[in-house]
């Protein structure tokens, strides 16, 4: 394991515009820089080269010597963000249901979320970017920043263990933990729905009135809601309001299992 390397990292000054210009890696800079991006994230790396593996975005081994991106890394970290958020729900409410559940961690894990998280740790400043990439503005894309949160977590817990890792991961994420069950169960299907799928998808849910049967006085009405995923639920009820209630909870548990596999 590496504490210290040869190859070095320069963290690069902003430039008029704000953002910050390509970074330079060379064999004679030493990483001591990194130490202040080690210090935000609360832990120290034995092996270094796995943060700057972490760092390190497709578009720059294209340009660069370098064999090694991070999206191996990001595949795990995500995994690893996932079964350590989901534990820590799971404890800290031991009354809800599974659906108020993914609704939580829907919350929590998500590009918004991860992005916020990237700017706080200041990682988007440490990134190594392709110039094309650089020039598109990638160090302020909030996907890419958001995939390179999850990398740095996968890279820790090869690091580390899986306890160092869930220690991390909490220390990260536990502001954004909710603080009352309660306030979130009151919240209707659709409300929860809508909640979910403009976290993810940026997908805000509309109703289709399919067909209203029957008398006046006790006339059926029936909706469907269709998914950006590709899927598409309806529900029956005495009123449109009813229905799109029921269709929501449907889209819910369809979106629950989507996410569980």
């Amino acid at each position: 394991m590496i504490r210290n390397s040869s190859i070095g990292y320069k963290i690069p000054k902003k430039t008029d515009r704000g953002d910050f210009p390509p970074l330079f890696y060379s064999m004679d800079t030493n990483l001591h820089e990194l130490q202040n991006l080690q210090n935000n994230l609360g832990y120290q790396f034995k092996d270094i080269n796995l943060l700057i593996t972490a760092l390190t975005h497709s578009s720059y081994i294209n340009e660069n010597s370098s064999s090694t991106h991070n999206e191996r890394l990001e595949f795990l970290g995500d995994a690893i963000l996932e079964i350590h958020i989901s534990e820590e729900l799971y404890k800290r409410f031991p009354q809800a249901r599974e659906g108020i559940l993914t609704h939580f961690r829907s919350q929590i894990v998500n590009e918004k979320s991860l992005a916020e998280t990237a700017r706080q740790l200041h990682i988007p400043e440490y990134l190594r970017l392709g110039i094309g990439e650089e020039q598109q503005g990638g160090r302020t894309r909030p996907a890419l920043i958001a995939d390179a949160v999850e990398a740095i977590l996968g890279a820790i817990y090869l690091d580390s263990d899986f306890a160092v890792s869930k220690k991390i991961v909490l220390a990260l994420f536990d502001k954004k933990f909710p603080k009352q069950e309660t306030v979130i169960q009151k919240k209707s299907y659709k409300t929860l729905l809508q909640e979910l799928t403009q976290a993810h998808f940026s997908h805000t849910p509309q109703y289709e009135l399919l067909s209203q049967e029957g008398p006046e006085h006790n006339k059926t009405f029936t909706v469907r809601y269709v998914s950006p995923q590709g899927f598409s639920v309806t529900a029956s009820h005495s009123s449109i309001k009813k229905a799109e209630h029921e269709a929501a909870r449907l889209a819910l548990e369809k979106y629950q299992k989507l996410m569980a596999e």
